[in-house]
């Protein structure tokens, strides 16, 4: 609500800015964040023609931007019950709720977490679509992204004690799970604090 306002007031003159289509609100009946590294397309007018393919592209010409690069950020202090952060794009989000990541994160091992949600937000992808899970899993990656948007996880798993002592010489736990991409083992980029990083896939 509160980002729809924020849409809306920045937008008076379009009444269409934000519509619910498919049961979920998208700026523009398009994109369901208002927030973007990409999509240069509703933020430079210029961009919005061709050659960009027509699903990419606004019927309309507009002014201002409709979407930001500008980062949303909020603060929270970690407190001793908070046991992970779940970082994911919006193709998991399209498909299982926080409380729903949550408790599959708690409930079961650290071990693949990301890779775990994952195959459940596609197994819902799939059934959505009234396919089966392993059919859903044969389409090529281009064409599947027409039965769901890519899904990209990282579970970062905090330890309170560590956290209390100041004490990051095991460094926390992550999995990592999305993009279609595979990284080697002990890939990730190093911290500048002597911090390890056990990576699981």
């Amino acid at each position: 609500e509160e980002v729809r306002q924020e849409l809306q007031a920045s937008h008076p003159d379009d009444p269409q800015i934000v519509v619910l289509k498919h049961n979920v609100w998208r700026v523009k009946g398009l994109i369901q964040i208002s927030r973007s590294i990409g999509d240069v397309y509703l933020k430079r007018p210029e961009y919005n023609r061709e050659p960009l393919h027509s699903k990419f592209r606004l019927r309309e010409t507009f002014k201002r931007p409709i979407l930001s690069s500008e980062p949303a950020i909020a603060v929270h202090q970690i407190q001793p019950n908070d046991h992970f952060v779940i970082f994911a794009s919006d193709g998991l989000w399209e498909h299982l709720s926080n409380q729903e990541a949550v408790d599959l994160v708690q409930n079961n091992p650290r071990n693949g977490i990301a890779r775990r949600l994952v195959k459940v937000a596609m197994q819902e992808a799939a059934k959505k679509r009234e396919m089966r899970y392993s059919d859903l899993k044969k389409i090529d990656r281009g064409v599947r992204r027409h039965f769901h948007d890519d899904i990209t996880v990282i579970v970062v798993f905090l330890d309170s004690n560590a956290i209390s002592k100041a004490n990051w010489s095991r460094g926390p736990s992550v999995s990592l799970r999305g993009g279609g991409v595979t990284l080697p083992a002990n890939s990730l980029a190093p911290f500048s604090t002597p911090t390890v990083l056990s990576s699981t896939y």
